[in-house]
């Protein structure tokens, strides 16, 4: 069986981990600390904090911004649960808006229907690591500053909407020369298992914010929100006499571990000369593929100012029912082959129809969603199963639908 999409797990990454283990340090340490500063480098943000998860990262950023009852957040209806669940854990309104047809990101156009005077924060999705169009999305935020009626000491201090990237996806994609985690006021990056890059679990907030805002100092604030709201981490604490500490709000228990870091070093070491050109190889093989045959409708991923990080290979089949490509899927498995979908649109989960969301309001997202099958891309996979994933679908789809 080929599967879907394991991480990548070497000798390197077990001797780095194991080399954790036997210092003695396996809770948040130097390692963690490396880490936050070498994505730094390489997105070109202004600072870093990792964490636990990305789903933490987006929650402490809305939280750190005072966005809370009454308050509304813009994202597209096309992601995963996570990206709307913060919005409700802090008690506002996820304001869902459709995405593209020719990608699968949020549309700028729908963006700007929904801005209004409860518009606290703007929330993009990279899918599949592909950027979405942050210039106008930034330039949105800006033209409409007159309508954002501020309620907290940062919101007023950023006079505007906020524009916080779900770059869950995304981490090493471009967008005019720059990486995302450069692209917009803070982006928020995920390490989970089936990421590019995986930490087994994790996240990073990328600040990037305009002056007279100090990144230098929200990054120091955000240390202390997110380990219980204590003014000194465990390695501060080491130092000779510095064992007292002080609670000074009521934070949260978020913080990433010199374990989860230590996978992230030898991930982050060989990402851009090694990771990203084998999904590239990969990505390329499927575009060869299936660009053959005019029944599929192939990912976006690569343009003259956008190049996505080959996180996932959405490919969608025209002309086909829901019901049709859940029989292909089936019909794909049977051939021992893996795949997926991405995602079920959050307005179709039972959660959010219950508080009166309707699929039926972002035709684009479900057509998007009904016809989309997720393809197997991962370190591992070699081009000759490659091949057989390919094979499978070209077989499934035929018997399907012949």
């Amino acid at each position: 069986m080929i599967p879907f999409s394991p991480p990548r797990i070497d000798d390197k990454i077990i001797a780095e981990v194991t080399s954790a283990l036997k210092s003695g340090w396996i809770t948040t340490g130097p390692r963690t600390k490396t880490f936050e500063k070498q994505i730094t480098s390489y997105c070109g943000n202004l600072n870093t904090l990792c964490l636990n998860s990305a789903t933490a990262g987006l929650e402490i950023m809305l939280r750190w911004f005072g966005v809370g009852e009454g308050d509304e957040v813009i994202l597209p209806a096309y992601t995963y649960s996570a990206t709307a669940n913060v919005i409700i854990h802090c008690g506002a309104k996820p304001v869902f808006v459709d995405v593209n047809t020719h990608d699968f990101n949020i549309s700028v156009t729908e963006i700007e229907k929904a801005i209004n005077e409860k518009t606290k924060v703007i929330m993009p999705v990279d899918f599949a690591g592909y950027p979405c169009d942050y210039n106008e999305i930034n330039a949105l935020a800006v033209k409409h500053k007159n309508k954002f009626k501020p309620h907290s000491k940062n919101q007023e201090m950023l006079g505007r909407i906020m524009v916080l990237s779900d770059s869950a996806h995304s981490f090493g994609a471009n967008y005019n020369g720059k990486k995302c985690g450069a692209l917009t006021d803070v982006s928020v990056f995920s390490f989970h298992a089936v990421k590019n890059l995986t930490t087994s679990e994790g996240g990073a907030i990328a600040l990037n914010f305009p002056a007279p805002f100090e990144n230098e100092e929200i990054y120091k604030y955000l240390c202390v929100y997110t380990l219980h709201g204590q003014n000194k981490d465990a390695l501060a604490k080491t130092q000779k006499g510095n064992w007292k500490y002080d609670i000074i709000e009521a934070g949260y228990k978020c913080n990433m571990t010199d374990l989860a870091a230590a996978i992230g070093l030898i991930e982050l070491s060989r990402y851009d000369d090694d990771t990203l050109v084998k999904r590239k190889q990969i990505f390329e093989a499927y575009h060869q593929a299936f660009s053959k045959h005019s029944r599929f409708q192939l990912p976006e991923y690569s343009t003259a100012n956008k190049e996505g990080c080959y996180h996932l290979y959405p490919l969608r089949i025209k002309n086909i029912t829901e019901q049709q490509r859940d029989e292909i899927i089936k019909e794909i498995f049977d051939c021992d082959v893996s795949v997926n979908v991405h995602f079920i649109p959050v307005p179709a989960m039972s959660y959010y129809k219950n508080l009166g969301y309707d699929i039926k309001n972002y035709p684009v997202t479900y057509d998007n969603y009904s016809r989309e099958i997720s393809l197997p891309v991962y370190y591992d996979l070699t081009l000759e199963q490659v091949k057989t994933v390919i094979a499978a679908v070209l077989k499934s789809v035929d018997k399907v639908l012949c």
